[in-house]
């Protein structure tokens, strides 16, 4: 029996959408931006269920609260597979203090020291004022992930999520200590093979979904209607 961990970003938001009344979703750690996915978003949730079809329905599906994570896996439950997620906050976005709801470029546009920190590839998001520390944020990913595959002995455990709380389970498997280590690409997959106590990465940022979607299309004739049949 095999368990396979799939981890994976949601798709690209709308950095315009900031309705103080609608983008914002009150969590355990307090308010924070709650943007929905833009139309290169959506497209992406599109190829991204174009490929979940094609692959063996998940044993369980834990996804995060946010909005643009639940538009990312709609299209997927939308085809069909008669799934319910478990909505868990603790798989949800790094909370980010003061910095919630302000554009990235305007928070480091007046601070020089965390424009260079993101030049050189340095850990920021711990600094937000007020923030979630890579601590904290490893404390609540990684026991949520560990009890959705506790319930798994075969098949996959699809968790939809955000780059900073992949970065937090992976880190932990990985033995990375800092907070950030590498990007995934929004609507991107990462796969883990859970075997026991085990956990071996097998594949990062696996986009060929969104760059190759040809690759993913069903058969011809899946999905039409047969004239012959009654």
């Amino acid at each position: 029996m095999t368990v396979r961990l799939v981890l994976v970003r949601h798709g690209r938001v709308d950095f315009d959408a900031l309705d103080p009344d609608d983008d914002f979703l009150v969590t355990p750690r307090g308010r924070q931006w709650n943007p929905p996915l833009d139309a290169h978003g959506r497209e992406q949730a599109e190829r991204l269920a174009a490929r979940l079809r094609l692959m063996d329905p998940p044993a369980t599906i834990l996804l995060s609260p946010f909005r643009r994570c639940r538009e990312t896996l709609a299209p997927y439950l939308d085809g069909g597979p008669g799934l319910t997620p478990t909505l868990d906050p603790d798989v949800g976005e790094v909370f980010v203090g003061a910095w919630e709801g302000v554009r990235f470029e305007d928070i480091v546009a007046g601070d020089e020291e965390l424009a260079r920190r993101f030049r050189d590839q340095e850990p920021m998001f711990a600094l937000a004022p007020g923030g979630e520390t890579g601590e904290q944020l490893r404390a609540r990913v990684v026991p949520a992930v560990e009890r959705a595959l506790s319930g798994v002995d075969d098949g996959t455990v699809l968790v939809v999520t955000h780059g900073g709380v992949i970065n937090a389970y992976l880190g932990h498997v990985m033995g990375v200590p800092h907070d950030m280590f590498f990007l995934p690409d929004n609507g991107s997959m990462n796969s883990v093979r859970v075997d026991g106590s085990s956990r071996d990465v097998l594949f990062l940022n696996d986009v060929r979904h969104l760059t190759d979607p040809a690759i993913f299309a069903p058969p011809a004739g899946v999905g039409e209607h047969s004239r012959d049949l009654p």
